[in-house]
Order: C-alpha cells, then structure tokens, then sequence
C-alpha cells in the first residue's frame, strides 16, 4: 500500500468519526459487556473451562469425524471409474469429475485430520491440566509449610512475639 494511500484512508477514517457516522471499532470491548463491571474484572472477562467442556470438545470432534468418515468419503472405484468412461467417450466432464473427486479427497482428508487432532487434542489438554492443578497445588501446600516453619510469632498475627520483649524489671 502506497504511503499517500495510507494517509488518505487515515485521513477518511477521521471524518467520519468526526461526523458521529456510526461505525464498528474491534479492538475492544464494552465496559459492561453483561453485568459486570471494569471494577471486577473476574466478572467480565476470566476464562473458565473444566474437565467437562474440554469433553465435549474432543467428544464432538470425534463424532463429526466418524460422521464425515461413513457419509462424506466418495466411493473412488465408481467416481474414478465414471470419470475414465467419461473421459474415454471424449467428454470433458470425465476429467472435470475426476479433478473434483481428487479436491474432494484432500479437502476431506484436512477436515478428517483436524477433527482428529482437535478430538485428540482435547484429552491430552485434559491430562496435562490435571497435572497442572495437582503441581500447583503441591507447590502451594508445601509453600504453607516453609511458611510455618519461618513463622517467629508466638501469639496471634499482629502481636509482639514475647521472646523478643524488653526485659521485665523486678
């Protein structure tokens, strides 16, 4: 893109939001997008997913990818077959069909592969999220226990530890 055709759309785009035109901005979101506030940001915007979702993910991968796997794939032998024919009685439509069926076959074979994937992907990110809680959760009990271990009060929080008190005067 040419530097004068930069500084015009520029140029456009402050115009019309001089001009109150209505327009949509996506770089981001409303203040209150459904309830809460920019004040308590776990309401409006903290990412949440359980062992259940990631489920259902991988769940519904699989199943469109047995789906795509009876119904979508063409029996080769009798589109190849149709397509040789064609072709053979001087039809371009054999070559046309026989271009279509190699497309369809990639196409299907990507589609096949990233339904897998994701299905596949689903449970290892639920193993390794499970690891990942019970690391974290070792982490912070043992952090617990150094933190009692090193704890120099004697009384409560917020009370002098008696062993470092002035002396008494008898």
């Amino acid at each position: 893109m040419a530097w004068d055709e930069w500084e015009q759309l520029k140029s456009d785009a402050l115009t019309r939001r001089q001009g109150g035109a209505t327009h949509m901005q996506l770089n981001h979101i409303p203040d209150d997008p459904g309830g809460g506030s920019a004040a308590f940001p776990s309401q409006t915007g903290d990412l949440k997913v359980t062992q259940h979702d990631l489920a259902r993910i991988g769940s519904a991968a699989h199943t469109l990818y047995n789906q795509l796997w009876d119904k979508a794939r063409l029996s080769n032998t009798h589109v190849d077959s149709a397509a040789r024919d064609l072709t053979n009685q001087g039809f371009a439509l054999g070559s046309a069909l026989q271009h279509v069926s190699d497309k369809w076959d990639t196409q299907l074979g990507s589609l096949l592969d990233a339904c897998a994937q994701i299905s596949n992907h689903m449970q290892v990110t639920k193993k390794i999220h499970a690891g990942d809680e019970a690391y974290i959760w070792r982490q912070m009990s043992s952090i617990d226990t150094l933190d009692a271990g090193f704890d120099e009060r004697v009384g409560g929080p917020g009370k002098p530890n008696p062993a470092y008190a002035p002396p008494k005067k008898h």
